[in-house]
């Protein structure tokens, strides 16, 4: 019996249609829902990019490398050489690359030389490659769909790592920021401190303050001189 399995993402939706196990013995337990044990066509729609990708098992197995590869490289700063690209890699091969000069990733598709179907090549956002990683993941992680198909992910080698600057090079910015620190330090420390003159009062309102304390009513009168 024909089965379809879909893993929807915002940006990304991955549609698998293959045949059920018949086998009363590999149901699941829980939902007695038989799994997918052989693969018919994978669909991959890039919702943002309006474009779908399809092909068969080799197809399915060799996005799943390529994407999971290139993410890994994509978060690490690590990109080791293409898997896809090997000359052992079964058509049709898969590879993606970043877009020179662009925020954008090229997802390639390149079909057996005498199939006669031509190179597809899907240039994508990181949010539909990021999306493409979630449902792949998804996907693998569904035991009820394509046991014997597994994801192999090795971690990234040291050596593809770019040279880094010599230590010279990467100490000078530092240096150059001490040196300008030293600098501005010393001329603030050449600067004389400023004199503080005391503030004088104002003749005006000490005249004022006089005059207000002679026209006080309350003061009392100066006793006449008797004759």
């Amino acid at each position: 019996m024909n089965t379809k399995r879909q893993y929807s993402l915002p940006n990304c939706n991955l549609v698998l249609e293959g045949m059920e196990d018949v086998s009363g013995e590999s149901a699941n337990l829980l939902s007695g829902q038989l799994p997918m044990s052989i693969l018919i066509n994978a669909e991959c729609h890039l919702l943002k990019s309006n474009q779908k990708l399809s092909g068969g098992s080799v197809f399915l197995s060799n996005l799943s490398q390529a994407v999971s590869n290139y993410a890994q490289g994509f978060l690490s700063g690590l990109f080791p050489a293409d898997k896809a690209s090997q000359s052992d890699t079964e058509y049709p091969k898969v590879s993606i690359a970043p877009v020179a000069e662009t925020h954008l990733h090229r997802l390639t598709l390149e079909p057996k030389p005498d199939s006669g179907e031509t190179k597809t090549e899907v240039d994508i956002t990181t949010v539909e490659l990021f999306d493409l990683v979630d449902a792949i993941d998804r996907f693998h992680a569904d035991s009820s769909v394509l046991p014997n198909m597994t994801l192999d992910l090795q971690s990234v080698s040291k050596r593809y790592r770019k040279p880094e600057k010599p230590l010279a090079e990467r100490l000078t910015p530092v240096l150059i920021g001490f040196s300008s620190l030293a600098i501005a330090a010393g001329a603030l420390f050449m600067i004389p401190i400023p004199e503080i003159t005391p503030i004088e009062a104002d003749p005006v309102e000490q005249t004022t303050e006089t005059e207000a304390e002679g026209s006080n009513p309350e003061a009392s009168p100066e006793p006449e001189a008797e004759e």
